[in-house]
């Protein structure tokens, strides 16, 4: 069991660091396809991926099966475009700090025990020193926050609804079926806002390669990881995606950390560190 957790917690933070690099490579290709495209791109050649890999043409949905993986899809569709849409107006480490809101909801929803009381302050704390507060503040476009929230929201959502499923089936099968559904957010809007770029074929290469890191990889590995971690673990830990954020937005972005920015990312860590140590 122990053994289980532990493994999970591994593929949890290899989905994270996917992820997030994915979003840097994403943000490259705004200029050519626009956010919208460029989501639209990364999931439907994700639907298509995990189709094949996982032969979803064997794993019929049953009538009791839709409506969640309906809802999985479509939070995970408007979780991500919302979430580009931010990137176009503010920072990777700010968009995914801000959007941190919905799962740190969870856990605290989720939360029973007086120590995940405290691992949710310090990681509330640390979230909030990364947000840019007073003066800094004045140079974030608020449509962009707004943005990122919203985006959170549906980031609850999204664990909400991926851990029913994943209780009653955990199949690749039904992470297929729920990016379909994604895909039915994120295609129409790819047209509405970026049409005639989202259908240049040279954009086919760097779409696979960000579909590839930003969604077929890592949302079938926490597919897989939502079976064994408990949902308030499992938000709480989602709050290494702010420090990996920043990581990957500095290696491939060139956004470095202030020592204010460098001691949140300690309060997350310790956070995310204390929620594993006293998980059952």
């Amino acid at each position: 069991m122990l053994n289980s957790l532990y493994s999970s917690l591994g593929l949890l933070l290899i989905a994270m660091f996917s992820i997030q690099f994915g979003a840097s490579f994403a943000k490259q290709l705004f200029p050519l396809a626009g956010a919208a495209g460029a989501t639209a791109l990364r999931v439907f050649i994700s639907a298509l991926i995990l189709s094949v890999v996982a032969k979803i043409w064997k794993h019929k949905i049953s009538k009791k099966e839709i409506l969640p993986v309906a809802a999985y899809g479509i939070s995970l569709g408007a979780m991500n475009l919302l979430f580009y849409f931010s990137l176009e107006r503010i920072p990777l480490g700010i968009a995914v700090a801000v959007e941190f809101v919905g799962p740190l909801s969870v856990a605290l929803f989720a939360s029973k025990k007086s120590w995940d009381i405290l691992w949710v302050a310090l990681a509330g704390v640390g979230i909030y020193m990364l947000l840019p507060v007073a003066s800094s503040s004045e140079s974030l476009d608020g449509l962009g926050v707004f943005l990122a929230l919203a985006a959170g929201f549906f980031w609850a959502l999204y664990i909400v609804f991926g851990k029913k499923i994943s209780k009653a089936t955990g199949s690749l099968q039904t992470t297929s079926w729920g990016m379909w559904f994604a895909a039915l957010v994120t295609v129409p809007a790819g047209f509405i806002f970026n049409g005639e770029q989202i259908l240049d074929p040279s954009l086919l290469p760097m779409g696979l390669g960000i579909a590839l890191l930003s969604s077929a990889i890592p949302y079938s590995l926490e597919m897989k990881a939502m079976t064994n971690i408990p949902t308030k673990t499992f938000g709480i830990l989602m709050s290494m995606e702010p420090v990996v954020a920043i990581f990957a937005g500095f290696v491939m972005l060139n956004e470095s950390l202030t020592l204010t920015q460098s001691f949140a990312v300690g309060c997350i860590i310790i956070a995310s560190a204390g929620s594993t140590a006293t998980a059952k």
